[in-house]
């Protein structure tokens, strides 16, 4: 041969590669989900159809999937904003702020419901302004959703800053020169390139609310048909030792789960489909 290759790399071959990641998330994902379905055949279909579909289960996802959709949309505007003035403002305590963007990461989730409820009773400091208004804080459904928004907070904040840093600020003063409105500015100029890492930060923190427990069991009350999440639900029918009620409505949620990582990758490789596009 004329050629031949005169030193080896560092990074392995595909196949060494495939079989590591393969047995990686088998030991760690695949087969420790797969126990749950397997647990979960145990049960006839009409049986997993009555609990996933009784009322208590479908009052349970109603507010799950409700308030988890809820909180994602206020974290896309305000994520936004937040995003915004981080990236395009300089100020003293900025990297403070930055810092305390990522706080719900790091702060235990039991520790920030114990916060958010002492906030948010009827005595608390934000309570009681709330209840002046009619608005009840703690124990109601608006707990839930104050518990969610401020869990997935960081995932749209930390989607959107690398977009906007990468768009020139000459490309809005080019709009504005030429006539163009603040509103025809951002729809015509921002949004475009935005739209794809606030769909991807929305769909992360909806994923995330749908699977929050720790914040949400002590702001929400736990009341059944009420302020019941499915993790809590779950949680329940183990401690009273239903098992396969417990496994039909984690084997559920665990589908549901995986549609919406699905649709995140195929957001993020449409972003970057549409950024080549654009290139």
């Amino acid at each position: 041969m004329l050629f031949r290759r005169t030193y080896q790399s560092v990074i392995p071959g595909f196949s060494f590669s495939m079989g590591l990641t393969l047995a990686y998330l088998g030991l760690i994902v695949i087969i420790p989900l797969s126990t749950l379905y397997l647990q979960a055949t145990r049960l006839s279909f009409a049986q997993l159809l009555q609990i996933i579909f009784s009322a208590r289960s479908m009052a349970a996802f109603a507010l799950s999937f409700g308030a988890s959709f809820i909180a994602a949309s206020i974290n896309c505007v305000f994520g936004f904003l937040v995003a915004w003035v981080l990236v395009r403002y300089t100020f003293p305590g900025k990297f403070i702020i930055d810092a305390l963007v990522d706080l719900p990461f790091a702060l235990p989730t039991a520790v920030a419901g114990i916060a958010l409820t002492s906030l948010y009773t009827s005595n608390g400091w934000i309570g009681e302004w709330l209840a002046r208004l009619g608005i009840q804080g703690a124990y109601s459904r608006t707990g839930v959703v104050i518990a969610l928004t401020f869990i997935g907070l960081p995932f749209v904040v930390r989607t959107l800053q690398p977009v906007l840093a990468d768009i020139d600020p000459q490309s809005e003063e080019a709009s504005v020169s030429l006539g163009a409105s603040r509103w025809k500015t951002f729809s015509k100029v921002l949004l475009p390139d935005l739209m794809p890492a606030a769909l991807t930060g929305f769909a992360l923190a909806f994923a995330r609310a749908l699977g929050e427990y720790g914040s949400v069991v002590f702001i929400s009350g736990n009341m059944p048909m009420r302020t019941e999440i499915v993790p809590l639900l779950i949680m329940t029918r183990l401690e009273e030792y239903d098992y396969q009620g417990a496994t039909a409505l984690a084997a559920f949620m665990l589908i549901l789960s995986f549609l919406l990582l699905l649709s995140i990758n195929y957001l993020q490789w449409w972003g970057q489909r549409h950024e080549h596009v654009r290139v």
